[in-house]
């Protein structure tokens, strides 16, 4: 009996080692990605960004309306593209990224540009993305939309 409860108590921390270490994983590669998107954005390379996200992702953005919005990458490239035509500058700036758990990153950052009547604006953003198998299904971000 104490040879049986021994090997339960072993193959429990061993499962348990594996998933942590599957898990770990999967968060790297999750900031990674997460990295690359965001040096996508500010490159101003929308058609490469907008291949990291889902066919169909869902959307929480103030600048779409209120709930859940679903767009497809053509959707995306235009959205941004126009975005970038009135503030050709347009950067984001990562201040700080936490992974949540195997799925889920969220990202606090800067978004900076040059307005047309030339004045700087700086937006603080936060996103959080949901990554299923490498890609952006879910892209829910929170910010100031209120015009002064």
């Amino acid at each position: 009996m104490k040879n049986i409860s021994l090997l339960f108590v072993i193959l429990l921390i061993v499962s348990c080692t594996t998933k942590s270490n599957q898990n770990l994983k999967h968060t790297d590669e999750n900031i990674e990605l997460v990295n690359q998107y965001f040096e996508y954005f500010n490159n101003h390379n929308w058609n490469k960004m907008a291949e990291m996200y889902s066919e169909l992702p869902e959307f929480k953005d103030p600048s779409l309306g209120q709930g859940i919005v679903k767009q497809t990458r053509k959707q995306i490239v235009q959205k941004y593209s126009e975005l970038n035509e009135m503030f050709p500058d347009l950067h984001d700036e990562v201040i700080q990224i936490y992974p949540s758990n195997e799925q889920h990153i969220i990202v606090e950052f800067i978004s900076t540009g040059t307005l047309p009547d030339g004045s700087k604006f700086a937006l603080p953003i936060c996103t959080i993305f949901t990554i299923e198998n490498g890609i952006i299904t879910r892209d829910f971000s929170y910010f100031d939309n209120f015009e002064e």
